[in-house]
């Protein structure tokens, strides 16, 4: 049982229920209805021929016709060609009665149901069936006649065609849909490459720079032959300051993920995030600084930089929305918190992704929620010594 009932929904039955309950109170009708009251009615022109039956049988014979209306999603062709041969079936057994107004329905709503369903060449079938269906419903109808099928027909063709344009649009609907994650996928994936392309740059300016120093430092051990122990302390003291001095300039490219950082002249801090907001956005905009305010390394004070910069410009609403930042130095570590409404066009995830690198880098971490519209962002940065 659970089987045959099995992908029927709600409207499904609110269709074929409906259509059932018209089919019903018309066969009453034609069972009630006197002979003396159908000649007047024919004398009044409401009537155009004498009812031939008043059988009650013609009730569960129309139901034959209606109640396969609620496995339409399986074959709509199916059911209407059902329909076809129950009303034929009714027009032999009962002859002349009153059909159209439960019969007529039936067929629009089959040729509607058609149109949404199928592809052109089976939905055009369907229009075919519901137009025979028409002509069987009214050849032997007392009320409307067979001269009624000069309006059904082109009814039931803009019915079809209704259906049709609602078939089309689900359409493309569904195809949008399909182009709408295509394009998610793709933007994903280009925010992976801008990423890699950043580690690819960092591994470059890392390797030339090594290189660089550790000539300069196997130059300078090799000119202490000879020297004087004065000399020759001075020149180990140089190679240390130079060799703490590769440290950290490799730490400072470690803190970077975009190429051309190296050449800011100052290097950006957390001092310069106030002119970053006035840059980016409106009077708005506000950064709070909290805790015990003290200079950094340069690594943390360029990474927190970059992190704020990377997220104000993803979360760059409209005009006049508000930014807020709020930076609270603690003993160990540095807290960044960035509040706002995320911008239609930005690269959100992108941006996250590269603020996430670089904190990564230093050993912290970055968590962003967006909820309606609104996205929240905390960044920790260790500070050591």
């Amino acid at each position: 049982m659970d089987e045959v009932f099995r992908g029927i929904k709600i409207r499904d039955w609110v269709l074929a229920g409906g259509l059932t309950v018209l089919g019903f109170i018309l066969m009453q009708l034609n069972v009630h209805t006197s002979d003396a009251q159908v000649d007047m009615a024919i004398a009044e022109g409401s009537m155009a021929h004498t009812m031939g039956s008043h059988s009650p049988w013609m009730i569960p014979v129309f139901f034959g016709a209606t109640i396969p209306v609620l496995w339409w999603r399986r074959s709509v062709i199916a059911v209407t060609g059902i329909a076809i041969g129950v009303v034929a079936l009714h027009d032999v057994l009962f002859g002349w009665v009153i059909r159209c107004g439960a019969g007529l329905p039936l067929a629009f709503a089959l040729a509607f149901l058609g149109a949404l369903a199928y592809e052109r060449t089976r939905a055009w079938i369907v229009f075919g069936l519901g137009a025979l269906l028409t002509v069987v419903v009214l050849v032997l109808d007392a009320a409307a006649g067979p001269g009624a099928l000069v309006l059904s027909l082109p009814v039931l063709l803009i019915v079809f065609g209704i259906g049709r344009a609602a078939h089309h649009r689900t359409a493309l609907t569904q195809e949008l849909r399909v182009r709408d994650q295509e394009l998610r996928r793709l933007r994903d994936e280009g925010a992976t490459l801008k990423v890699a392309d950043d580690r690819a740059r960092l591994s470059q300016q890392l390797d030339g720079l090594l290189q660089e120093r550790l000539d300069q430092l196997t130059t300078a051990a090799e000119s202490a032959d000879g020297l004087e122990p004065a000399q020759a302390k001075a020149l180990l003291q140089s190679i240390e300051s130079g060799s703490r001095q590769t440290l950290d300039d490799m730490r400072e490219i470690v803190g970077l993920l975009r190429g051309g950082d190296t050449a800011l002249a100052p290097t950006p801090t957390v001092a310069h995030l106030d002119a970053l907001l006035a840059r980016h956005h409106t009077a708005g905009s506000r950064l709070t600084v909290t805790g015990n305010p003290r200079s950094l390394p340069a690594t943390v004070e360029l990474s927190a930089y970059r992190i704020v910069e990377h997220l104000v410009t993803a979360l760059a609403g409209q005009a006049g929305s508000p930014i807020d930042v709020a930076v609270r130095f603690e003993d160990d570590a540095l807290e960044i918190r960035v509040n706002g409404p995320v911008g239609k066009s930005a690269d959100v995830k992108a941006a996250i992704a590269r603020a996430k690198e670089r904190a990564k880098l230093l050993g912290g971490s970055v968590d962003v929620k967006v909820v309606r519209g609104q996205a929240g962002a905390v960044a920790q940065l260790p500070v050591f010594g």
